[in-house]
């Protein structure tokens, strides 16, 4: 079976095919017993929107899963691509323009914008490739 990034949560409402789940997230050291001593521990509740397998009810605990090639690829285009659409935008206007460092920068700022700009165009189709599905506990 292929490799799965799996969260606990708890159903708040459903929808027809969908389930509105709520899941904490934490970071490696929420858990650590000293975290009352150390200001870097850090957790986080978040909902998403997951396919429920299975029917459900709000209040269900459920197990939400995504499969991990697919959290490779939404960090690939979350933070990969726009750092190499933005160090092209500088290399090319650098080299190819005469333009100062301030408005080469302000440029590369705007690439981002236009990029995220364009994948919120696109959003509905990302949505259904990057689907989260919930199953009972």
């Amino acid at each position: 079976m292929e490799d799965m990034i799996r969260h606990n949560g708890i159903v708040l409402s459903t929808d027809g095919e969908s389930a509105r789940v709520e899941i904490v997230q934490t970071s490696a050291c929420a858990a650590c017993k000293a975290k009352g001593m150390c200001m870097s521990s850090e957790s986080q509740q978040k909902i998403i929107d997951a396919r429920m397998a299975e029917p459900m009810k709000p209040g269900d605990r459920v197990e939400v899963m995504v499969r991990e090639h697919l959290a490779w690829r939404a960090v690939l285009l979350a933070y990969v691509l726009p750092f190499v659409v933005m160090l092209a935008v500088i290399v090319g206007l650098d080299y190819a323009t005469d333009m100062s460092e301030a408005v080469v920068g302000t440029l590369s700022l705007c690439s981002i914008a236009l990029y995220y700009i364009g994948l919120g165009v696109f959003k509905h189709k990302l949505q259904k490739q990057f689907s989260f599905t919930a199953r009972k506990l």
